[in-house]
């Protein structure tokens, strides 16, 4: 997808920019893969805030997306490329011949009308889906499962990709988009290709009220507040933050404290970190 830029019109729309939607189909979302998505504005399940700045945001309506692919030998048919509020990539309605309609993932150069199939014996095209055992060593790959049967958890947003790089035994090493050196479950499911809408990265949001439309809040920095109010304030003119590192409004350490266990089960699964260690 290319990028739209504006005559400047407007303040506004001196600088703003947006993903070209005109090689989406147009026409509503599928009715039977919706779902309603009620707000809940950086709140857990107690109803406390644990992500401050969210809330209000145009109503969104859940695409149900497939992340699984286990309708295993039978072809499906792209219908449509559509806008999916709830994430950077876009999706594809796809109908089985059994008739079944369902959401996925739209790969780099799939089209309208392009056949997909899911199984060990797919071709190596985009949209595909097939285990990591199947999969050419050096293919690039998206939508890939951590555990066999939950259905893809990496790779998945706008423009993505990750690279089978070996297979030894049970085991396939992935290099992810961060640069990490993985090993994941060789009988795990992927998706050839990378993440379509690539460009969503250079899209400038322009003004204000279009980060308001995504539900997010003003954020304020604790170095413009008082002492009272943040303990990065306080001081006279622009003043360091007084502290070894940046701490939350509550004294917490922020920004960059690293809060992965040191003993979880999955570490033995991380050949090399993103940060090279």
């Amino acid at each position: 997808m290319a990028i739209r830029v504006y005559k400047p019109t407007t303040n506004g729309r001196r600088n703003m920019s947006t993903t070209d939607y005109s090689g989406l189909s147009k026409g509503k979302p599928e009715r039977s893969l919706l779902a309603p998505q009620k707000k809940h504005a950086g709140r857990n399940s107690y109803g406390r805030i644990t992500v401050r700045h969210r809330g209000g945001g145009n109503r969104q309506k859940y695409r149900i997306i497939d992340f699984k692919r286990q309708k295993f030998g039978v072809p499906a048919q792209v219908k449509t490329l559509e806008y999916d509020p709830n994430r950077s990539a876009h999706i594809a309605l796809i109908q089985y011949e059994d008739g079944v309609k369902s959401y996925i993932l739209a790969p780099a150069g799939l089209k309208v009308g392009d056949v997909v199939i899911a199984g060990p014996g797919a071709d190596i095209k985009p949209g595909n889906a097939l285990p990591l055992s199947a999969i050419p060593t050096g293919t690039v790959i998206h939508n890939v499962e951590l555990y066999p049967g939950r259905g893809g958890q990496l790779v998945r947003a706008a423009g993505n990709s990750a690279q089978l790089m070996a297979k030894e035994g049970k085991l396939a090493l992935l290099r992810l988009p961060s640069g990490e050196l993985r090993n994941v479950p060789a009988n795990c499911m992927a998706t050839v290709g990378a993440v379509g809408n690539g460009d969503h990265e250079n899209v400038k949001i322009g003004k204000a009220g279009r980060t308001r439309h995504r539900g997010i809040r003003p954020t304020v920095r604790g170095s413009v507040m008082n002492p009272c109010d943040h303990p990065h304030g306080g001081g006279e003119g622009k003043s360091p933050i007084g502290r070894p590192g940046p701490v939350t409004p509550w004294g917490k350490p922020a920004l960059g404290y690293k809060t992965r266990k040191h003993k979880k089960a999955s570490n033995k699964m991380i050949v090399k970190r993103r940060n090279g260690k």
